[in-house]
């Protein structure tokens, strides 16, 4: 949600507005079901479609948990959307197309914090890949125009600045390059201010980049480190049928998957590993 945030902070000095949004799916500390919750799982929020919710400050999954969606409406004091990846690519696509128009909005942008949307598959620390698998894959079936967002480039501790700034490359070579943008000292000011409120360790961390601070740091507990680098500061703009005819495999891997669920056993087929693996592991 920080990350979302971040990217319309950059778009407002070009007189352009945005609705955020976010995925049902929560880290276990705050959510220890595996996996999104879906629709019907959401209390205090109003379903557009299949796959995508209005939410308020008031939105709670299963157990009256927060999402990160909901205190970032409370900050902003404007609803926010939440999608459901579960139902696949196809009909996430068709839902976000659909919660779009609803809202008034001409554009929508896919924005992955940390740069793991690139992965290969094959990256030793890969650790989440499916929900950016499935969400990118999405892409086609929106029906409207479309830009791919990586923010905070190996700020999430899976691939490193080295791996994201490869596959970026991969995606420019193949005429995927929509621009970069960068953060302001007032956006910087609105950031800080949602790192405050909304539970992130990835965006805190690219918020560090773009304030010019380097060197390393932990996130997760200590679990995994991050290297801040100028480049953890920008907002890489990507053309999406480029990114998943390039750098973005696991995207074009999953694209006829129809659940989150048939996404996951292909992902697991070529022998990487997702993080509802260890969600459902862990919970098991």
């Amino acid at each position: 949600m920080v990350g979302a945030l971040a990217c319309a902070e950059a778009v407002r000095g070009f007189g352009l507005d945005a609705v955020l949004g976010g995925l049902t799916w929560e880290r276990r500390p705050v959510d220890p079901l595996p996996g999104p919750r879906t629709l019907n799982e959401l209390a205090g929020a109003r379903p557009l479609n299949d796959a995508v919710a209005l939410a308020g400050p008031e939105t709670t999954g299963p157990g009256g948990f927060r999402f990160a969606e909901s205190r970032m409406a409370e900050l902003i004091g404007a609803d926010v959307v939440l999608v459901d990846p579960g139902p696949g690519p196809a009909v996430v696509g068709a839902g976000l197309g659909d919660a779009a128009r609803q809202l008034g909005c001409d554009h929508v942008v896919l924005l992955d914090v940390g740069g793991d949307v690139l992965a290969h598959g094959d990256e030793p620390g890969l650790g989440s890949p499916l929900a950016d698998a499935v969400l990118l894959a999405a892409a086609p079936a929106i029906g409207l125009p479309v830009t791919v967002a990586v923010f905070g480039a190996g700020c999430d501790g899976e691939l490193t600045p080295a791996e994201v700034s490869a596959r970026l490359a991969e995606v420019w070579a193949a005429g995927g390059s929509r621009g970069t943008l960068g953060l302001g000292p007032e956006a910087i000011e609105r950031l800080e201010r949602a790192v405050a409120i909304v539970p992130t360790e990835a965006s805190a961390m690219a918020l560090r980049c773009a304030r010019g601070e380097t060197g390393q740091a932990s996130i997760r507990e200590g679990r995994r480190t991050v290297e801040l680098t100028p480049i953890g500061g920008l907002l890489f703009l990507l053309d999406p049928a480029a990114t998943t005819g390039s750098a973005a495999r696991l995207a074009h891997a999953v694209r006829d998957a129809g659940s989150l669920r048939e996404a996951n056993d292909v992902l697991t087929a070529m022998g990487v590993r997702t993080e509802l693996d260890y969600e459902t592991e862990v919970a098991q």
